[in-house]
């Protein structure tokens, strides 16, 4: 056993990182060592690191050099990072950053498990090593690795690699191991989940998984981020009405609506054809709530381009919207291209785009007033409860503050009746 008995986890960036994070936690707990919330009081720190634009991997420098200060006070401290930063950048971080105990980049739980607790077995149980750093309620469930769509501004594909899918019943194991733990929301995560399954022999696809999972009926609800409209199959769309355990949500980034820029994204989309495909989902799913994610400035974008990227939004009228200003990333395809939008074009422009957002998203809000609708609590404050619909994913959407004569313990699902919005979040009294 290490000297080090106990340990914590700092994790960066999207749900995938916090997935791996939890896998190694699990690993960690498994070989006996204690696993401390507060990073100042481990005898280890392992940092799991963001790379994919310029403003995360500032944000993970700035977090290792925090914690690299602790160590002046506890010499004995072990800093180490992992993650998508250290996938890429693994000499350069290990020359300007000597201080860290160690450098590891992604797939490699057990190389920093062996670092960390010496001639530590490896777990294959996989499915079921994972200790959550979610609240138990809820738990992503990564169906896939890596991705094999070649957007030209992205840079995952050299951080995570080509895709590579999870078996059907590797997948059905964790998610009945995370139902053991106490899950009640799964969420379904993956860089493309629309491509699962196109790489394993025989081929599988997501409406199958779906149909297997949500008919074991474990999760009172099962939501989908991340879909790439390309490869959206329309057949999928029958599922949320068949199973009312599939949320009435789906996060399926468009990046933009200008053909011209969407070819220099090396995306592919057809922007008729994928308008159709929104259309057609929101007929086939009456009350759905559609998210995406768009990028403002990218190489040789003008204000026309622009325009037609606001016309969409004002046509589809996304319930959920996240914008990003373009990020110039090397080794990408769209490096060569000229970084020609000015950053403060960029800024007013991602600023119209939420101003118009948020004028939808109160809209959606205001249209729920008098409605009787499904809550998840989250938590409490001075205010009362918190929770989220099932229009709602953890921390990147709303929150529905809640009114309640009784106590309610985190992870109920209850319903409540919509009176009233502050901005775009409702507020609700418990009607059961």
């Amino acid at each position: 056993m290490s000297a080090n008995k106990s340990f914590s986890i700092i994790s960066l960036g999207c749900p995938k990182n916090t997935v791996d994070s939890e896998v190694l936690k699990g690993y960690l707990e498994s070989h006996r060592m204690n696993y401390e919330q507060e990073p100042e009081n481990a005898d280890v720190i392992i940092i799991n690191t963001c790379g994919f634009i310029e403003s995360a991997r500032e944000e993970s420098i700035e977090t290792i050099l925090e914690t690299l200060e602790m160590k002046k006070d506890d010499p004995g401290k072990k800093v180490y990072a992992i993650g998508c930063l250290t996938q890429r950048y693994p000499e350069q971080l290990r020359l300007e950053i000597p201080d860290l105990d160690g450098v590891f980049g992604v797939d490699s739980t057990d190389r920093i498990v062996n670092k960390i607790v010496p001639a530590a077995d490896s777990c294959s149980d996989v499915e079921r090593v994972r200790s959550l750093l979610t609240p138990g309620h809820t738990a992503f469930l990564k169906i896939a690795e890596g991705c094999d769509n070649k957007c030209s501004f992205c840079s995952i594909p050299l951080m995570r690699g080509t895709q590579r899918s999870r078996s059907i019943d590797s997948l059905l194991n964790e998610a009945n191991y995370l139902r053991e733990k106490g899950a009640r929301e799964l969420i379904l995560i993956a860089q493309d989940l629309t491509r699962y399954g196109s790489d394993l022999s025989p081929s599988v696809n997501l409406e199958l998984f779906l149909e297997e999972l949500l008919s074991a009926r474990l999760f009172p609800w099962v939501r989908l981020l991340y879909a790439n409209p390309d490869f959206w199959n329309g057949k999928t769309n029958r599922l949320f009405n068949e199973y009312p355990e599939l949320c009435p949500y789906l996060d399926i980034p468009i990046q933009h609506a200008s053909p011209r820029i969407l070819k220099r994204m090396e995306r592919g989309s057809d922007v008729e054809r994928m308008a159709k495909k929104l259309v057609q989902l929101r007929k086939d799913v009456p009350g759905i709530a559609l998210r995406t994610t768009v990028m403002v400035g990218f190489p040789s974008e003008t204000e026309e381009d622009f325009a037609m990227l606001l016309d969409f939004i004002e046509k589809i009228r996304f319930e959920r919207l996240g914008v990003f200003t373009y990020s110039r990333e090397e080794e990408t395809a769209a490096y060569r291209f000229s970084d020609d939008v000015p950053e403060r074009e960029k800024e007013r422009r991602k600023e119209l785009i939420m101003q118009l957002q948020w004028d939808i998203g109160r809209e959606f809000a205001e249209s729920k007033i008098g409605q009787t609708i499904d809550v998840i609590i989250e938590g409490k404050d001075e205010n009362g409860y918190v929770g989220r619909s099932r229009w709602d994913a953890p921390e990147i959407d709303g929150v529905v503050r809640i009114e309640s004569d009784r106590d309610l313990s985190i992870g109920d699902i209850c319903s409540a009746e919509v009176f009233d919005t502050v901005d775009i979040d409702l507020t609700a009294r418990i009607t059961d």
